[in-house]
C-alpha cells in the first residue's frame, strides 16, 4: 500500500451551469492539488459530493485523477451507500486502478454493532484493494468493533468524522494495543480547527478542504502543527479557521457548498452543488470573501 503521509487533499467535483461533471475543470483541479504539494488524493469522497454522483461519474473522475497524477501520489475513491452499492464501489475502484477505497457509511439504515462489522466485511468482499473506514452517520464503533476491523482483509485505516475525543481516544488505545501499523485521520469538516487535540490522541493525518481554495494557508497551518508551533496556530485558527468556522454553521451542507464557493472566488472552476446542498447567498460570499482576504493577510504577516 502507497504510504499516505503530508496534507491529503478532497478534490472538490466541478460541475456545468446543468450540474454535469466537468471533467476539464476537474483535471485542472487536481493538477493544482499536485502542484501545491498534496501528499495523496481522495476523489468523490464527502468533499467531493459522493452521495450526489452516479457509479460512472465516479468511474470518470477516477480515472481523469490517475491520468493527470501520473503515479506522482496516491489516488483514492469514495465508496459507500447500501451494502450493495459499497461493494460494487470498491470493486469498481479496483478495477479503475485506485490505490485504495473510503469505504463511506451505510445508508440510511443503522444496525448493531456487529451488523456494522458485517457491513464493512460484506463491502470489502474478496478483493485485496485497501480500503479505509469512515466513522460518522450510520457507522459508529464501539472500541472492540473498530479493533475487529484488523481481522477484516484490506482494512488498513479508520476516520473519524463524529468528532467525540473520548471514543476516538477509546478506540486509538484498543487497536493500538494490537497493531501499530494501522492508520487514523481526523475527518472532522475543517479539521485543522481539531487537529491539535486529535494529534494529542495519536491521530496526526487529516484532510484539508482549506486545500481546495488556500493550499498556502493550509500548508502552513500543516508545517505549523508537525513542529509545534503554537503561536502559528493560533493565529491562523483565530484569523481564519474560527471564522471561516462560523460561517460553514450557520446552513447544513456548508462543509461543501462554501468551499465550493471559496474556491470560485480564489479563481476556480468549481461550479455550483447538487440538491439538495444549496450555495450560499450574495451576503454569505461577501463574508466569505472578507474571511478569505483576512486569512491571507494573516498568513502574510507570519512570513
Amino acid at each position: 500500500m502507497a504510504e499516505l503521509n503530508g496534507l491529503l487533499a478532497f478534490p472538490l467535483t466541478p460541475f456545468t451551469e446543468d450540474l454535469e461533471v466537468n471533467l476539464d475543470a476537474f483535471a485542472d483541479q487536481v493538477e493544482e492539488h499536485l502542484a501545491a504539494g498534496a501528499g495523496a488524493l481522495f476523489v468523490a469522497c464527502g468533499t467531493g459530493e459522493f452521495s450526489a454522483l452516479a457509479p460512472a461519474e465516479v468511474a470518470s473522475l477516477l480515472r481523469t485523477a490517475r491520468e493527470v497524477a501520473g503515479g506522482r501520489v496516491p489516488v483514492w475513491i469514495g465508496a459507500g451507500g447500501g451494502a450493495a452499492s459499497a461493494r460494487a464501489g470498491i470493486a469498481a475502484a479496483a478495477s479503475g486502478g485506485a490505490d485504495g477505497a473510503l469505504l463511506l457509511p451505510p445508508y440510511l439504515v443503522n444496525g448493531p454493532q456487529h451488523g456494522l462489522l458485517e457491513h464493512v466485511r460484506y463491502s470489502v468482499g474478496g478483493g485485496d484493494l485497501p480500503v479505509i473506514v469512515y466513522q460518522r452517520g450510520a457507522a459508529v464503533f464501539r472500541p472492540e468493533t473498530a479493533a475487529a476491523l484488523l481481522d477484516v482483509p484490506n482494512v488498513v485505516g479508520f476516520k473519524d468524522g463524529l468528532g467525540d475525543i473520548e471514543l476516538l481516544s477509546k478506540i486509538v488505545a484498543t487497536v493500538r494495543a494490537r497493531s501499530s501499523e494501522f492508520l487514523f485521520f481526523n475527518g472532522l469538516p475543517t479539521a485543522e480547527v481539531s487537529a491539535r487535540a486529535y494529534s494529542a490522541i495519536g491521530v496526526a493525518r487529516y484532510s484539508s478542504a482549506v486545500h481546495c481554495f488556500a493550499p498556502e494557508i493550509a500548508h502552513r497551518f500543516f508545517r505549523a502543527l508537525a513542529d509545534r508551533e503554537d503561536a502559528v496556530l493560533d493565529a491562523l485558527l483565530t484569523g481564519f479557521y474560527l471564522p471561516l468556522v462560523a460561517l460553514r454553521d450557520e446552513t447544513p451542507g456548508f462543509a461543501v457548498a462554501l468551499v465550493k464557493a471559496a474556491a470560485r472566488l480564489r479563481g476556480r472552476k468549481a461550479g455550483g452543488v447538487r440538491p439538495p446542498l444549496a450555495d450560499p447567498t450574495a451576503e454569505q460570499l461577501d463574508r466569505l470573501e472578507r474571511v478569505i482576504d483576512e486569512g491571507l493577510r494573516t498568513l502574510r504577516n507570519l512570513t
